[in-house]
C-alpha cells in the first residue's frame, strides 16, 4: 500500500479527500501502523492510488492472507476502527476512482515487489505459526479475496450526437431590481427575489405583481426562459403553520384551505402565461424549514396547482416540488415515498438540490446523488426528466472558496451536470445564486461585475453554443487516468463546417494524456489556446480545456 501510495504522487491530504478516511488513519494505514479493517477499504485506498485492477486483487490477497493466516502480526499495532461509509459515499468513492489506467512495466514490477514481499512476510509468519501446530490441516483456510467489479470498457454512455441546449446553464435570481446577469448565461429561476406567494398576495385577493413583473419583463427582454418557483403560504392562508425565514412572515406549510392555493396558482399562470416558461411548485418539499407537511399532502398540493397551470396556460412546464437533503436518509426517504405516492405522475420534470456535502469537495461528487435518484425514481416506476434548482439551505454558512478554486468549481458544476445526463435524464442546471455575495463561489454581485468564475462559466458556454455531445467517460475505460473526466462532442462552426472536441478535467491533482487523434488545437478558459499534435502528451488539471480538432 505505501508503494501505492508513493507512486500515485499524491498527499494524505488529497487521498484523505477522496477516501472519506482522515489524514492519520490513512497515514497509520499506508505506513503499517494500523489494520486496516476489511478488505473494501483495501480495494477503495488502492483505487484511490491509482492501482490497476489485477493490483487491487494482489492487494487485497495480501491482506487476506495477512489477516487469515497471521492474525498475531499486527498484535503490537493500534487497533483502528472505521465507520462504514454510507451508501452515498460508496457511490461516490465508486464514480470517482473507477479503475485507474494501465502502467508501464517497469512501474508495475515496483508495485508488485511491495506486494510480494507482504505477502512472503505473511506466508513466513503463518507457515511458522504451523509448524508450531499438531498437524498442518489445522491451520485455517485462506477467505477468498473480494471479487473486483466486473471491468467494462468504453465511455459511461454514448449517444447519438444532440444538441447541448443553452438552457442547462441556469442561475437563481437572488434580487428583485430586474437586473439580468452580466455574463452569458441560459436560464434564470425566481426564488429568494421577493416572489414569494406571500410577497404577490400578502392578503386574500389584493394582489402585488411589481417585482415579479419587473423580473419577468426583463427575463423577456433578455430572451432567457424564466422559472417560477411557488411557495413561501401567505400568514393569513396558514396562520398556525411555522415560519419560513423571510421577512415577509410566510409559512413552512400547505395553506388550511388548498382552495386558497389552486386559486393563487391559476391567478399567477393566467397573468404569465406565455412569458413563463415554467413553475416550481415548491422550493424544498422535504426539508421542515420549508415544508412542515406529509407526503400526501404535498401530492395533493403538487395535483392540484399542477391541474390550473395546465387548464390556464398548456405550454407551461411543470415542475415537481424540490427534493433537498439527498445526502441524508431523511431526505431520500421523503423523495422515495413521494414517487411511490405518485406525485411524479402530476408533473412534467422533477426538480433535486445537488450539492456537494461541502463547497470544498469535487464537483463530480455529486454524481453519487444523481445516481441514487435515478434508482429511486426507476424503483417507483417514475422516469420524469431532472432538473437540478437549487442547494442545501445552509449554503450561507459554509466558508468561500479560494479564488481558483471558485473558478474551477463553477465550470465543472455545470460540467457534472451534463456528465449526469448520461444515466439520470439531468436536463438542467441552475447555480445558486446570481447577486448573492456571501456564498462560497460568487459568480456576480448585484452592482458588481462577473467574477473571473463567471467569465470562465461565460467562455465554457461559448465553447458549447455550437455543440452536440455524443459521449462522456472517466479513467481506464477510456483509457485515461483514473483522475481525469472527458465528454466528447461534434462542433459545428459559424460556417457550418464541423469538428470533432473533447474537454477533458481532473476532480483532483493533474495528469498527462495523450492528445486526441485529430487534435489541433487546445483552448484554455483564460482565453489562451495552442497547437496540438496527435501523439503530444496533454497535462490536464482541474481547470477543464477544450482539445479540437483541424
Amino acid at each position: 500500500m505505501r508503494g501505492l501510495k508513493e507512486r500515485s504522487g499524491q498527499s494524505y491530504a488529497d487521498l484523505s479527500r477522496r477516501t472519506y478516511i482522515s489524514t492519520s488513519t490513512l497515514h497509520r494505514y499506508c505506513t503499517g501502523r494500523g489494520k486496516i479493517p476489511d478488505a473494501g477499504l483495501v480495494t477503495r485506498i488502492a483505487r484511490a492510488c491509482g492501482a490497476t485492477e489485477q493490483e487491487v486483487r494482489d492487494v487485497v490477497r495480501a491482506w487476506t492472507l495477512d489477516g487469515e493466516l497471521s492474525p498475531a502480526t499486527d498484535a503490537g499495532a493500534a487497533r483502528v476502527t472505521e465507520l462504514a461509509p454510507a451508501e452515498e459515499d460508496r457511490a461516490a468513492v465508486a464514480t470517482m476512482t473507477a479503475a485507474a489506467p494501465p502502467v508501464v512495466e517497469p512501474v508495475r514490477r515496483s508495485v508488485m515487489g511491495v506486494v510480494a514481499k507482504a505477502v512472503a512476510v505473511s506466508l513466513t509468519v503463518a507457515l511458522g505459526t504451523v509448524s508450531s501446530q499438531a498437524s498442518p490441516e489445522a491451520a485455517p483456510e485462506p477467505a477468498p479475496a473480494a471479487a473486483a467489479p466486473q471491468s467494462v470498457s468504453g465511455p459511461s454512455w454514448v449517444v447519438a450526437p444532440e444538441p447541448v441546449e443553452s438552457a442547462r446553464f441556469g442561475v437563481t435570481m437572488n434580487a428583485n431590481t430586474g437586473e439580468m446577469p452580466g455574463f452569458r448565461v441560459g436560464a434564470v429561476r425566481f426564488w429568494d427575489s421577493q416572489t414569494r406567494w406571500a410577497n404577490l398576495e400578502p392578503r386574500q385577493g389584493e394582489y402585488d405583481w411589481t417585482v415579479a413583473d419587473r423580473l419577468v419583463s426583463a427575463a423577456g427582454r433578455a430572451g432567457l426562459p424564466a422559472l417560477f418557483v411557488i411557495g413561501g403560504t401567505p400568514a393569513w392562508a396558514a396562520p398556525g403553520a411555522s415560519r419560513m425565514a423571510y421577512p415577509e412572515g410566510a409559512r413552512a406549510a400547505a395553506p388550511d384551505d388548498l382552495d386558497h392555493w389552486e386559486r393563487f396558482v391559476r391567478t399567477l399562470a393566467g397573468r404569465y402565461r406565455g412569458r413563463m416558461e415554467g413553475y416550481e411548485l415548491w422550493p424544498v418539499g422535504n426539508d421542515s424549514r420549508f415544508y412542515t407537511g406529509d407526503v400526501a399532502s404535498l401530492v395533493e398540493l403538487t395535483r392540484r396547482a399542477s391541474r390550473a397551470i395546465k387548464e390556464t396556460d398548456p405550454e407551461a412546464i411543470v415542475v415537481c416540488p424540490g427534493m433537498g437533503r439527498l445526502w441524508s436518509d431523511e431526505g431520500r426517504d421523503f423523495l422515495r415515498e413521494f414517487a411511490v405516492a405518485g406525485g411524479y405522475t402530476h408533473c412534467d420534470v422533477a426538480s433535486v438540490k445537488l450539492h456537494q456535502r461541502s463547497p470544498a469537495d469535487p464537483p463530480e461528487t455529486m454524481l453519487a446523488i444523481i445516481d441514487i435518484v435515478y434508482r429511486t425514481l426507476h424503483q417507483a416506476g417514475a422516469h420524469p426528466p431532472i432538473w437540478s434548482t437549487g442547494t442545501t439551505h445552509d449554503i450561507v454558512l459554509e466558508r468561500p472558496l479560494d479564488e481558483e478554486r471558485a473558478i474551477d468549481h463553477a465550470v465543472r458544476f455545470y460540467l457534472t451536470g451534463l456528465y449526469g445526463s448520461g444515466s439520470g435524464y439531468l436536463r438542467r442546471t441552475y447555480f445558486y445564486a446570481w447577486g448573492a455575495r456571501t456564498l462560497p463561489i460568487v459568480l456576480q454581485a448585484e452592482g458588481g461585475a462577473p467574477t473571473r468564475a463567471a467569465l470562465a462559466v461565460e467562455r465554457l458556454q461559448r465553447w458549447l453554443a455550437r455543440a452536440q455531445v455524443h459521449a462522456c467517460g472517466q479513467g481506464a475505460a477510456i483509457r485515461l487516468p483514473a483522475n481525469v473526466w472527458q465528454c466528447e462532442f461534434t462542433l459545428t462552426g459559424a460556417d457550418g463546417r464541423t469538428r470533432n472536441a473533447v474537454l477533458r478535467w481532473t476532480h483532483a491533482g493533474t495528469a498527462s494524456t495523450p492528445a486526441p487523434a485529430d487534435a489541433a488545437q487546445v483552448h484554455r478558459l483564460d482565453g489562451t489556446s495552442t497547437p496540438l499534435t496527435p501523439g503530444d502528451l496533454l497535462d490536464v488539471g482541474t481547470r477543464p480545456v477544450l482539445v479540437t480538432g483541424p
